[in-house]
């Protein structure tokens, strides 16, 4: 079976957030403890499985995420990674509808080679910073909101584009304050730069520290920034150390994710399914 490692919302190698896909020829899905062991083998943030569905129903492809330590309910980058096999290898043109567990997503090819995914809007709630949340993220939140139960993160506002870029949180403590993690973000120091808003994504509630570019996290960070700055078409830079744009197009309860995809491993896995 082929296994590829695409890096997800950039387009040049080794930048941007790698995701393992593997494209199944199966009706239905193996073991959630075979895929798991596959994830954790791959060990990047998420490996991506995904099988086609019988023509005529509301989505092409059955999709599912796993991280090295546990399934998720939604994952952009890899569904971005997905969608970029599909269609480089013949396998979709178009638009191409995945059913998952955070319900029907779209991705759509464009001639320039990005793709944009359709997701669903995090409905953001106002919270009161939690104790402990500014010691274990290293700053002093500005507002601090929930994302809805797909995401499960806290998107914390801090004071500027230099505190986002500076943060070294305390990963032990930072896993107690929500069920996936944390998305630190500000507005950018200087939007000449290309981009309206920066943010880190700290996730160690499933196994991921940090991770390089996060698709969802995007879905809350859009309306977030949308409301702040009035515009619904913005681009966000997610200043890990690999890094990487995600454009943004507020759509009431859609959120459209833009961005470019490159595979840069293409093997095969040697044990059965």
């Amino acid at each position: 079976m082929r296994i590829r490692i695409v890096d997800a919302f950039t387009d040049r190698p080794f930048s941007g957030n790698p995701a393992g896909v593997l494209l199944l020829e199966s009706a239905a899905f193996p073991d959630a403890e075979r895929l798991q062991e596959i994830a954790t083998e791959v060990n990047l943030s998420e490996t991506a499985f995904a099988h086609p569905l019988p023509p005529g129903g509301e989505a092409d492809w059955a999709l599912r995420w796993f991280t090295p330590a546990t399934e998720v309910d939604m994952c952009g980058h890899a569904t971005l990674a997905t969608a970029h096999v599909l269609h480089t290898t013949g396998r979709a043109t178009g638009t191409v509808r995945f059913t998952a567990r955070c319900g029907i997503l779209t991705s759509t090819a464009h001639t320039d080679g990005s793709l944009t995914l359709d997701f669903p809007t995090a409905p953001l709630r106002a919270e009161t910073a939690p104790p402990g949340l500014a010691e274990a993220l290293g700053a002093e939140p500005v507002s601090v909101h929930d994302t809805g139960e797909h995401i499960g993160d806290l998107l914390v506002e801090v004071r500027d584009e230099a505190t986002v870029r500076a943060l070294a949180p305390d990963f032990a403590a930072l896993k107690t304050h929500s069920r996936r993690g944390v998305i630190a973000t500000a507005a950018a120091e200087d939007p000449a730069r290309g981009y309206d808003y920066v943010s880190r994504g700290f996730f160690p509630g499933v196994g991921i520290d940090e991770d390089p570019v996060t698709g969802s996290a995007h879905t809350a960070l859009a309306p977030f920034w949308s409301a702040r700055l009035g515009r619904d078409d913005l681009t966000g830079l997610q200043a890990s150390a690999r890094s990487g744009f995600v454009r943004t197009a507020l759509r009431g309860e859609r959120t459209l994710l833009t961005g470019s995809a490159v595979t840069v491993i293409d093997g095969e896995l040697l044990t059965a399914l």
